[in-house]
């Protein structure tokens, strides 16, 4: 986020009590400098998944499956919700901590259902508004109610791509634990990233850079166990009717240079030879 030049100051928005913490970390009297509050934030919103928080609970109650008639199944929705609105709040708090006006929007809280896991309802005007005040909607994976399997687990992918038909933003950009989509298990030491990756008409999706001449294997993506939402799988299909709305997606591995030049926007126009990530397009 472009926090302006008028000043370096960093105020922190985080003041809720925690253990071992007596005061509040930011002055009150840091908010009569007016200049830190009209700075043109950029417009965005965050969408995490669950990781660790979460997948497990689903998968071992099966929450993801449905019948919320089954004891075990109502204990792991509410297990679930509990270990994912946790990470939200943290991942909420630590964007305050860095003067980031977010807001925390667990889809279930929100209005969010589906239907045989597509989404169903979803209310995109508090998400909306939220932008239109100046806030940083902060959404996540969640457990939702379902309307014919009574629960499963709507996924931060399929929330992306929901967002983006209606908000219709510049560019999306998913941060990942490896450089991008690889033609296989990114630990095969035969692995390669796929740079690019056109998506047609009808949907499907084909490799155009590295050439699949050159690759002579066909495209092998797998999902780890625990994993209730679908993986690299789910991201690679949302990311392609996505990108069939006319929105280029990025895939790159988060806390690098090749994310921030996607973050700020600056593959829009020109992908440089040696951006490693995999840019997802469609193909008009």
């Amino acid at each position: 986020m472009n926090l302006g030049s008028c000043s370096n100051k960093l105020i922190g928005m985080d003041w809720s009590k925690r253990d071992g913490v007596s005061d509040i970390s930011s002055s009150l009297a840091d908010f009569d400098d007016q200049c830190q509050f009209t700075v043109d934030f950029s417009r965005f919103v965050v969408v995490h998944g669950a990781g660790s928080f979460g997948h497990f609970q689903a998968s071992k109650s099966g929450v993801h499956k449905g019948g919320l008639n089954q004891p075990l199944v109502k204990a792991g929705f509410v297990a679930t919700r509990i270990s994912v609105t946790t990470l939200n709040l943290e991942i909420v708090r630590a964007l305050a901590r860095e003067g980031i006006p977010s807001i925390g929007m667990p889809p279930y809280s929100c209005g969010w259902s589906t239907s045989e896991r597509n989404v169903a309802s979803a209310d995109l005007s508090g998400v909306a508004k939220a932008i239109d005040s100046g806030f940083i909607p902060v959404l996540h994976g969640d457990a939702v109610l379902d309307d014919s399997l009574g629960c499963t687990i709507l996924s931060g992918d399929v929330i992306i791509r929901h967002l983006a038909e209606h908000l219709r933003p510049e560019y999306v950009v998913f941060l990942t634990d490896v450089l991008g989509v690889y033609d296989r298990p990114p630990t095969d030491p035969n692995a390669v990233l796929l740079r690019e990756i056109a998506v047609d008409e009808d949907g499907k999706w084909s490799v155009v850079k590295p050439t699949p001449q050159s690759m002579n294997k066909q495209v092998e993506i797998t999902v780890a166990a625990h994993d209730t939402t679908g993986g690299m799988v789910t991201k690679i299909s949302e990311a392609a009717l996505i990108a069939k709305l006319g929105i280029d997606v990025y895939i790159v591995k988060a806390a690098t240079s090749h994310s921030l030049k996607a973050l700020k926007g600056e593959l829009r126009h020109n992908i440089p030879d040696d951006w490693l990530g995999t840019v997802i397009r469609f193909s008009r």
